[in-house]
């Protein structure tokens, strides 16, 4: 028997008929939550959630995908809009693949390279992007933009900002230096 890969095979199942495994050791702040909330609302469920269907209990128990089923869960205008159902696709292993499988996908979601960040904040800011929008649609607070933004050491990315006048230089008098 030839292997297809469960991505060929998404099914959509109702939120209520999907339940979250016992062995899932990941977390996600709650500045990548709200990240996430507004990828969904913005781009809608673009990967789906993995489950394991238990058969004797006729419901999907989750191996990857647990933080965009929480959007589900606790956005109204999220459920509303995908009438209460997550595009699943099924894997059939064992509990010990299962958590396995959960690990691998946790892992393999990588990290983001520092300079390629401040270069596509400074390719954004070229495009005539505010920090504003970078921040509401990248989801970055306004520390870690200007951050990015040193770290390209373009002058062109401050112009825009500006600077209180906490303290002034108090001028020397000549003779008492």
């Amino acid at each position: 028997m030839e292997f297809k890969s469960p991505a060929y095979h998404i099914i959509s199942v109702p939120i209520e008929k999907i339940q979250a495994n016992t062995y899932n050791p990941n977390t996600v702040a709650p500045p990548e939550m709200k990240l996430l909330y507004e990828s969904i609302k913005e781009d809608g469920y673009t990967m789906p959630i993995v489950c394991y269907y238990d058969k004797e209990e006729d419901v999907y128990i989750i191996v990857d995908g647990f933080h965009r089923y929480r959007i589900m869960l606790e956005h109204s205008d999220i459920y509303e809009r995908e009438k209460g159902m997550l595009p699943v696709s099924v894997i059939d292993k064992s509990i010990d693949n299962r958590m396995a499988s959960t690990i691998r996908h946790n892992r393999a979601r990588g990290t983001h390279d520092v300079d390629l960040m401040s270069n596509i904040v400074k390719e954004l800011h070229e495009l005539g992007r505010s920090d504003a929008w970078i921040s509401r649609h990248l989801g970055m607070d306004k520390d870690e933009i200007l951050r990015l933004k040193q770290i390209t050491g373009l002058a062109a990315l401050f112009k825009d900002i500006k600077y209180g006048k906490a303290w002034r230089p108090i001028e020397e008098e000549e003779g008492n230096e």
